[in-house]
């Protein structure tokens, strides 16, 4: 036993001196000295020496005395056995350890197989070392991809919850127009089917009258005024009474047309013709303007300026009124009540141009082709940006809406605001001019 620890020392004795005898890499190289820390020259300024005294001097200790051979003292000779290895004091106890030579004889027989091993396990240390640094090459990959899967599913946590807010939003505001908006809405339509419905019936009931009437041959009973003049105020004048269509030729060198002339209301006055042929009236003398209007429970209101003018073609049929009166509120001169400071100025209607959709002339300046009064409110008008009155607006079944029904989002309804605001739109409106004159 105690011979096969020591061959197994020796043979460990061995392999470590087989590394550097057998070995045939180079040797690493050893890195440069660096007991310094680098100056940063940007952030430090450089050591300085510091002042010290000079060390300590002086005579110190005497030499050391030699040594002396001790007298009578001689060192025995040892002896080793050439063979038989070391001899046990007692002959029951064997031999100690083997001898030099020995030892060289069985490390010899094992060298080849020992060198054969150690290049085995070389090779296989290798083989390990290659593939720890693929292994490792292929854990650091599915780290990188595990961080870039988690970064994606963080992102797609963020963008679903967004997704989720706006399908949350939208549900919201279909359910809000499905609780509030469309059955306000179907109550509308029903009420429209129904006036429909009983003006068809008065219809069908009038049909079948004619009917019933052109069985006998038809004599002609229309009317036809003998009564002409330069306007209404003049036929009036001149014995036309009757509320009905007249001729009339405000310019001479203007064929004559047919008006429908209002000789009840406010003492008689003509609706409205169009920009030229009021701009032909307006330019005889000085004229007045009524503007009535009446909502959708029967209500009426209207508005009267004692001075009106529409230029023509040339200065843009240019609107200039005065001397408001009545009860709907003074829209085309102060513009909108409920605005304030520049707003307000903004609905001011006095003095501004004639707009359309193909005569951009309204006061809303701007580059943006998209922006223009006449495509936004529905209609033409004297625009500024944009209104307070819009009587060319859409109209509206019931008077109220809202931005959401109509077509860009703006108050785009026969709207007078100093009367009912924006958001409601007039069952009729109607314009009437006639000459000025004291009552």
């Amino acid at each position: 036993m105690k011979l096969l620890l020591l061959l197994l020392l020796c043979v460990s004795s061995i392999k470590s001196q087989s590394f550097t005898d057998y070995d045939d890499e180079d040797e690493s190289p050893q890195p440069g000295a660096r007991g310094h820390r680098p100056l940063d020259k940007r952030r430090e300024t450089a050591p300085t020496l510091r002042p010290v005294a000079p060390p300590i001097s002086g005579p110190g200790y005497q030499p050391r005395p030699p040594k002396r051979d001790k007298q009578g003292s001689k060192k025995e000779r040892i002896v080793y056995p050439d063979a038989g290895g070391c001899k046990h004091p007692h002959e029951e106890l064997g031999v100690l350890c083997p001898t030099g030579c020995e030892l060289q004889t069985a490390l010899v027989k094992q060298e080849k197989t020992v060198t054969s091993v150690i290049r085995d396990l070389k090779d296989k240390v290798t083989k390990f070392s290659d593939t720890s640094t693929t292994f490792y090459q292929y854990v650091t990959m599915i780290d990188d991809k595990l961080v870039k899967t988690q970064k994606q599913r963080k992102d797609n946590d963020i963008l679903l919850s967004e997704y989720n807010t706006e399908v949350e939003l939208h549900y919201n505001y279909i359910k809000d127009n499905l609780d509030n908006n469309i059955p306000s809405s179907l109550r509308v339509l029903r009420a429209v089917m129904d006036s429909l419905y009983k003006k068809i019936q008065k219809l069908e009931n009038a049909i079948a009258t004619q009917t019933d009437y052109c069985r006998s041959p038809c004599v002609a009973s229309c009317n036809i005024p003998v009564v002409t003049g330069k306007e209404c105020e003049d036929i009036f004048r001149k014995g036309g009474e009757t509320s009905e269509m007249y001729l009339i030729q405000p310019d001479p060198f203007v064929r004559p047309y047919r008006v429908y002339c209002d000789m009840e209301t406010d003492n008689g006055g003509e609706y409205w013709l169009g920009n030229d042929k009021i701009s032909q009236l307006t330019k005889i003398g000085p004229t007045k303007v009524l503007i009535e209007m009446e909502d959708w429970n029967g209500d009426k209101v209207s508005a009267r300026y004692g001075g009106f003018t529409i230029h023509n073609e040339g200065n843009k049929y240019q609107l200039s009124v005065s001397n408001y009166g009545g009860n709907a509120g003074n829209a085309l001169m102060e513009g909108a009540s409920q605005l304030h400071g520049e707003n307000r100025t903004m609905t001011v209607h006095n003095g501004m141009f004639f707009s359309t959709y193909d005569r951009d002339n309204d006061g809303w300046l701007t580059t943006d082709s998209r922006k223009q009064c006449s495509k936004e409110d529905g209609g033409g008008w004297w625009y500024n940006r944009c209104h307070a009155a819009n009587p060319n607006g859409r109209y509206y079944w019931g008077g109220s809406y809202s931005w959401d029904m109509a077509k860009h989002g703006t108050d785009d309804g026969i709207v007078w605001m100093n009367w009912k605001g924006s958001w409601y739109s007039m069952k009729k409106i109607s314009m009437k001019i006639k000459p000025y004159f004291p009552d």
